[in-house]
């Protein structure tokens, strides 16, 4: 059972007025965690929920979409609270209507995506790790891009990935054997990402400014947004357009770092949910591999 009057007693501490939610509505499209919406006669929140022992991914997401607020240009919800009850643990953000991006918003986003990259850090990491979907995303901080990439990323899901699918394995360790020579000479400032950039994290608001939300943040190579949004979707060609034409594509990206950052998403998938998921893991290792 949720304590929601639990959770008005946080919301009306963090904005220093009294709340009780008189509404509750259930909001769909979430796979990991129950969504609501909650409004009193003044004030619509956002709530997401999950069991109590996750509270730590809440404070991790709380952290990253507070660290993403830096960027111009785009929307990032506000966190209002987040905790947890017996039950459940609980996240309070700023309620927004999204709405689905006009070409305009498109636009828009390529452009803020790029202001947001150019915020950087003096290393490759975050303050705290995070999640990736659901799965434990460790984000320990290093100095060189090549270390980051091959035991924060790849080294995490191949060795998750290894007990139940051997063959993927053998491509994996290949590959990590290769990746400095994959990475030769890719040297990237450390630019803070969203980390999780496929089409159903973003939206758009009611006055046509881009949303973004459910990040996975570090800091890390600008490239990795890039190829993750063009991985599953969701964006148009004006957003490429916009962002490549402020910041245009370094060589070696399109063949090369592309794949190599999509693998990442790819191996996840492929521990959350199988399937094809595995095969098509191995068949970019395989294509990666014979291009050394």
């Amino acid at each position: 059972m949720i304590d929601w009057a639990a959770i008005d007693s946080a919301i009306a501490i963090a904005r220093g007025a009294p709340f009780a939610g008189e509404r509750r509505t259930r909001l769909g499209g979430g796979s990991i965690n129950t969504a609501y919406r909650i409004e009193s006669a003044e004030q619509a929140y956002f709530v997401k929920l999950n069991r109590a022992d996750r509270a730590v991914m809440f404070a991790a997401e709380a952290a990253g979409l507070a660290e993403l607020g830096q960027a111009v240009g785009l929307r990032i919800p506000h966190v209002i609270t987040q905790g947890s009850t017996e039950a459940h643990a609980y996240l309070v953000l700023e309620y927004i209507a999204l709405e689905a991006l006009t070409p305009a918003a498109m636009t828009r986003l390529g452009e803020g995506l790029v202001d947001m990259h150019g915020i950087v850090a003096t290393r490759y990491g975050f303050e705290r790790d995070n999640t990736i979907g659901s799965s434990a995303q460790p984000n320990a901080w290093h100095a060189q891009w090549l270390e980051f990439w091959r035991e924060n990323r790849l080294a995490v899901m191949l060795d998750a990935l290894a007990p139940h699918h051997r063959g993927l394995a053998r491509d994996g360790d290949a590959l990590l054997a290769v990746l400095d020579t994959l990475l030769d000479r890719h040297r990237p400032e450390p630019s803070l990402v969203h980390g999780d950039l496929w089409g159903g994290n973003v939206g758009m608001d009611e006055h046509g400014v881009p949303v973004l939300f459910d990040p996975a943040v570090y800091y890390g190579d600008r490239e990795t947004d890039l190829a993750m949004a063009e991985l599953f979707g969701g964006f148009s060609p004006l957003f490429f357009e916009a962002y490549w034409g402020a910041w245009p594509m370094s060589d070696g990206y399109r063949h090369v770092r592309r794949p190599l950052y999509q693998l990442y998403h790819l191996l996840n998938h492929a521990r959350l949910f199988g399937g094809h998921y595995v095969a098509e893991s191995r068949r970019v290792m395989q294509q990666l591999l014979a291009r050394v």
